[in-house]
Parts: C-alpha cells; structure tokens; sequence
C-alpha cells in the first residue's frame, strides 16, 4: 500500500484530554475526532490502551504521528510533567504505539511543536504558546522547526514557571480575569525575548483569553495539534 492510499493517524497527548483523528497528507480531517479524559496517572500501557480504542473506531491509516506533552527525542520520552508518573522517563513512545497499532510507523514531536506544523506561514520568526494543563512552546524560522525549549519549567514570575502561571491551575485559582493578566504579560515578556514576527496561541484555555491581542498575536484552531501531523509525514 503506498503512502498516499491511506491516511495519517494523529495523536494529541494532553494532560487534561487524549485526542486522535484521521487525516490526509494536506493535514485535513477525514475523520471525526475522537476524545476521551486523560486518566491520572497515565502510565505508557494505559495510554496506548487507550489509543488503540480510539483507532478502532476510526478509518484505516498506515502512518501515524504523535504531539506529546514534554520533551521528546529521538522517538523517546524525556520528560511527561503531566501525565502523573516517572514510569515515561526514556519510554519509547514511537516505537510502542507502532507496534500496538498494528505495526504502522509513527513519528514522535512536542505537541506544541506538531501544533505549530499546522499553524506556521513559513514567514519569518514563528512562535507558539500553547495554553492547556501546562504551557507549550515552539518556535519555527521561515518554517524550519528551531531546536525545543522546554520554558514550561522555566522561572517567569516571583519563581513561578510558565506552567504554574499559565497552566488550567492557575486559571483555576486566580479566574479568568487575573489569568488574562499572566497571559499579557508573557505575551509581552516574549516579545521583549525573541522579537517574533507572529505569536500564536493554542491550546484547549485560549478560548479563554479576552485581552485585546497585538496584531502580531493570533489565536489558533485548536484542531492544528492533529492537523500539523501531515507536516511531520511530509517529505519522507
């Protein structure tokens, strides 16, 4: 069967939900999305448990690609600070879906960085923040994917990290209101960082944000975090 007689499964990791549909090399849904609660904790087995549910219900693919929640590399997991368990650290994750999805090859990317594959112009200096469970970032130049930074982690407020002031914690404490607040000046503090020509916030919370945005910032589709998928399979 070639590349193109079949489509893509994507996989969305987040900590709040598990997300998956079925899309063609141009990154549009074929499928209707799937979406169940990501349980706590969520171990590597209950996940792929989980997706190999999900993939039952969808239409056939023969390549798939996964946006995961941490730091990824080389197919592996580095970290998975929402997900609730140390069993992730060094778990490969490409591999293990691979085989439990009946043997079709899968790619494995930050799940802001497979949101921004489906977001970015190819236009200069790209950035994505994703505003969910944590906070994600990636940055693209003219297209071209830049190496991670993982600023989930990283002090940005009164030792706070971007996680703890951005993150569904926050907004959960501190209401809608004050979260508007954290979010402007990160959008702010980034600017001042990295000059980007072009913000972009995801993520399941940007539905949330009701400040009156730069014209260099953009709220994004959501669904981008299934449909950069095909841009991970593209070339190859």
């Amino acid at each position: 069967m070639s590349s193109k007689a079949a489509g893509i499964l994507a996989v969305d990791v987040g900590g709040t939900g598990l997300k998956a549909a079925v899309i063609d090399d141009e990154g549009v849904m074929i499928s209707e999305r799937e979406r169940v609660d990501t349980p706590h904790p969520c171990p590597p087995q209950v996940l792929l448990d989980i997706y190999a549910g999900m993939a039952a219900k969808l239409p056939a693919f023969n390549r798939i690609a996964i946006g995961f929640p941490g730091v990824v590399r080389h197919g592996s997991v580095l970290t998975a600070p929402n997900l609730g368990t140390e069993a992730w650290a060094g778990f490969a994750l490409a591999e293990g879906m691979s085989k439990r999805l009946g043997g079709h090859p899968a790619r494995l990317i930050n799940d802001a960085e497979m949101q921004g594959l489906g977001i970015v112009s190819g236009k200069g200096l790209e950035m994505v923040l994703t505003l969910g469970t944590g906070a994600g970032t990636a940055l693209f130049r003219d297209g071209q994917l830049m190496p991670h930074m993982e600023l989930a982690h990283h002090p940005v407020h009164e030792g706070l990290t971007y996680d703890e002031y951005l993150g569904v914690a926050a907004y959960e404490a501190h209401g809608k209101k004050h979260w508007n607040r954290h979010v402007a000046h990160v959008i702010e503090l980034l600017y001042v960082l990295l000059h980007y020509d072009r913000l972009y916030l995801g993520g399941g919370n940007s539905k949330h944000v009701e400040i009156d945005l730069p014209d260099r910032v953009i709220i994004a589709s959501n669904d981008a975090g299934l449909t950069g998928g095909a841009k991970l399979w593209r070339g190859g």
